[in-house]
């Protein structure tokens, strides 16, 4: 099981079609129609994300944000909301949402997004993150690559932290965008590359083999050859 996640969403319809989604990916899935239903399924199971699906009045889904952080610290909370509401996209995240995603929204960057959440939940307090001969250390902000130390700008090292979250997973150009830059990032595909190449450059400044590669159509992937 991929595990425990509550959905909370006043609207029956999406609701099933999140849950039934989720679950052919392997999760259990709990739906909350209100508020008081979700607190209710959090205080008493503890699930290991919440998926708070709020409507035009997304800041009506701070307050349930910060009544479950209060309630269970450790838990994972995504919130789904309206792409052109900024101050609601903020709000979430200060009241203790750890991601934002706008509508519309394609499924995969939803599941890529919670996976990567629990990922990080998972990691008991773990800060390194290795894949090859490469370790991020999220705290220092440090990188090496077979113990040479890689000096990158914040962009770059957002990148590589978003590649070894999702070693050997092909990641979409759309949800590097969104993962790096914000829901509301509007560059370009050939945009993505104006980064991409000086990280490569930097990783193998050593003589070291690639790891990011192509995808052509598609977007990228880290991986040994």
């Amino acid at each position: 099981m991929a595990g425990r996640v509550l959905v909370v969403n006043d609207e029956p319809r999406s609701a099933r079609a999140l849950q039934g989604a989720l679950t052919l990916e392997g999760f259990d899935v709990v739906l909350a129609t209100d508020d008081a239903e979700a607190l209710e399924v959090v205080e008493g199971s503890a699930p290991d994300a919440v998926i708070v699906d709020v409507g035009p009045a997304a800041a009506r889904g701070a307050a349930l944000c910060r009544r479950v952080r209060e309630a269970r610290p450790r838990i994972s909370v995504l919130m789904l909301g309206p792409r052109d509401t900024a101050v609601d996209h903020s709000a979430g995240l200060a009241e203790g949402a750890d991601e934002y995603i706008a509508r519309p929204f394609v499924l995969v960057e939803l599941l890529t997004r919670l996976r990567a959440l629990l990922r990080r939940k998972g990691r008991a307090g773990a800060d390194v993150l290795r894949f090859s001969d490469v370790a991020l250390d999220a705290t220092t902000h440090e990188v090496t690559r077979a113990g040479r130390p890689v000096e990158l700008t914040l962009t770059e090292f957002s990148l590589l932290e978003l590649f070894l979250f999702h070693p050997r997973e092909v990641l979409p150009r759309s949800l590097i965008f969104t993962s790096v830059w914000g829901y509301d990032f509007t560059g370009t595909s050939n945009s993505l590359n104006v980064y991409i190449g000086p990280l490569r450059r930097k990783m193998e400044a050593g003589g070291e083999p690639r790891l990011i590669h192509t995808v052509r159509g598609v977007g990228y992937v880290l991986r040994e050859q």
